[in-house]
């Protein structure tokens, strides 16, 4: 009889063990669904239709509008070891100075590294030119009535 007992206690204990070792997977923020993206239009979407949209974001740029971020995790635990990231989304919107949505980009984390992993950018405008080019660019444009009032 004691001999069963004691098979039973190891059993419980072991099976213990084992659900303890189970991998658990957790999910940290939130990044809007692929359908829900592709209502945002560069171009044409504005900043106060977003969170009707899409939801506020997680984070926002430093400058006021410069851009809204949305960023989500899964984190992996496997028994007393420490969790790991097995994978990150993150979710880049800019504006344009007008408040309209002018770039919208998804990145992913591969190997520690970030990835693009789409781009969609309204047509290019002055800030595709670098300040050096700016100026080199005016060079010519100086006429004699510009300095004399």
């Amino acid at each position: 009889m004691t001999a069963i007992r004691t098979l039973m206690t190891l059993a419980f204990l072991a099976v213990l063990g084992l659900v303890a070792c189970a991998p658990i997977e957790r999910n940290h923020g939130y990044v809007p669904p692929d359908l829900e993206l592709a209502q945002v239009v560069p171009g044409q979407t504005t900043m106060d239709d977003l969170p009707g949209l899409i939801g506020r974001p997680s984070a926002q740029g430093l400058l006021t509008g410069s851009g809204w971020y949305y960023v989500g995790s899964r984190w992996l635990r496997l028994g007393p070891a420490a969790p790991q990231e097995i994978d990150r989304r993150v979710v880049a919107i800019s504006f344009a100075p007008s408040g309209v949505v002018s770039n919208v980009e998804t990145f992913g984390l591969e190997r520690g590294r970030v990835v693009t992993l789409s781009r969609r950018v309204t047509d290019g405008s002055v800030t595709e030119i670098s300040v050096i080019g700016q100026l080199l660019g005016n060079l010519g444009n100086f006429q004699a009535g510009d300095f004399i009032e």
